[in-house]
């Protein structure tokens, strides 16, 4: 399961556990190609896991411009409220297992 995440829910929403944050918006063609791989990982990891949120940039710009998000698609992950890794561009499936696995 995705959830969406605005400025005002951002850090309620990503402050437990290990998230995967997408900086996301909707003219952007990588951004479309990251998403199903994203809800592939949604449904292949249990909820306690990994909580995957999705954060339009344009309705919500003041929490990427916070962090320095300057281009998507940004894949940010967070265990226990704390950034631990930040990439941008589309990404596999493996790569992001990879990542989940190495900061699980």
């Amino acid at each position: 399961m995705e959830y969406t995440a605005t400025d005002a829910t951002f850090e309620e929403e990503t402050k437990d556990g290990v998230v995967l944050i997408d900086f996301w918006a909707t003219w952007c063609g990588p951004c479309r190609m990251q998403a199903p791989i994203l809800e592939q990982l949604a449904d292949e990891y249990d909820e306690s896991e990994l909580k995957i949120v999705k954060m339009d940039v344009d309705e919500n710009p003041a929490t990427p411009q916070n962090f320095g998000i300057m281009s998507i698609p940004t894949l940010m992950f967070k265990k226990d409220g704390e950034v631990v890794k930040q990439i941008v561009g589309v990404h596999t499936k493996a790569q992001l297992k990879a990542i989940l696995e190495e900061i699980a």
